[in-house]
């Protein structure tokens, strides 16, 4: 079950995340020390939906969250899905308006020119009483439920692998980078992702720069702890700190099983 005091607040607007991250190629002749099994593998890419929901929701079962739906007093309104969608950032509405066009008509389709009026805000107004009930009802459809695992994909999941391969990390690096994305976002405040990777590089290079793997993401983690404590409710760093950096100090770069971390003080293994 979620809780909701430790559920980190939201990002900023998310309009051109995609575009908006340059992953440019490996500078020739150098060569990266990850595998190049990357966190877009199936089996990596499953670790990291549940790595993220241990933090997100308290639970390693993703899958059960496409219902998930509430305000959690974060100034962002409704917090839903999969990866936190919401109503005053932009990327619920994308979602809404992607089901929308596979599938007309349906149940949250009323609710589209509220949820365009009330993005950027925390308002419910053309929302309430009736949207978390639509939302919830959406969720049993597999296209909406497709539909969230298509839009984490474009907005943060694939802009992540693909830096994090363009920087010449592996899974782990690349995960650092996605839990980062989707926390923080790829805004243009000091905070987001593409702010915190910039404070990272001022420290280490990458294995794509010649630098040290492990060297450069402790360089991120530190980079990543400083953004989390600018925002109250970001202020919890264990994500970071027992899950994270565990795996970053045994080494284990490819996200390899069996893992064992902790999150908010609970414990959680993948086999």
């Amino acid at each position: 079950m979620h809780t909701p005091h430790i559920r980190p607040s939201r990002r900023t607007l998310l309009t051109l995340i995609g575009a908006s991250l340059v992953a440019g190629p490996l500078i020739a002749g150098q060569t990266a020390t990850a595998s190049p099994i990357g966190l877009d593998d199936p089996a990596k890419k499953e670790i990291a939906m549940k790595l993220v929901s241990s933090a997100e929701n308290s639970s390693l079962d993703w899958k059960a969250q496409y219902k998930y739906i509430e305000d959690i007093g974060d100034g962002r309104g409704y917090t839903a899905g999969i990866i936190g969608f919401c109503s005053g950032t932009g990327d619920m509405l994308d979602l809404v308006e992607l089901y929308n066009r596979r599938k007309p008509g349906n149940v949250l389709s009323p609710y589209l020119p509220a949820l365009r009026d009330v993005n950027g805000s925390d308002s419910h107004d053309g929302l309430d009483p009736g949207f978390p009930a639509a939302w919830r009802r959406a969720a049993q459809d597999t296209a909406f439920q497709q539909a969230q695992n298509d839009e984490r994909d474009r907005v943060y999941f694939n802009p992540a692998v693909a830096q994090g391969k363009a920087d010449g990390i592996g899974a782990l690096g690349q995960f650092t980078y996605y839990d980062a994305i989707v926390m923080h976002g790829n805004g243009d405040d000091s905070t987001s992702f593409g702010s915190i990777r910039r404070r990272a590089l001022a420290k280490a290079k990458p294995p794509a720069q010649g630098g040290d793997e492990v060297t450069y993401l402790n360089a991120f983690l530190d980079a990543r702890v400083w953004a989390m404590k600018q925002e109250e409710a970001h202020s919890d760093t264990t994500r970071v700190d027992t899950e994270q950096r565990v795996f970053v100090r045994n080494r284990n770069l490819n996200l390899n099983t069996p893992l064992d971390w902790k999150v908010y003080g609970d414990s959680y293994h993948i086999g």
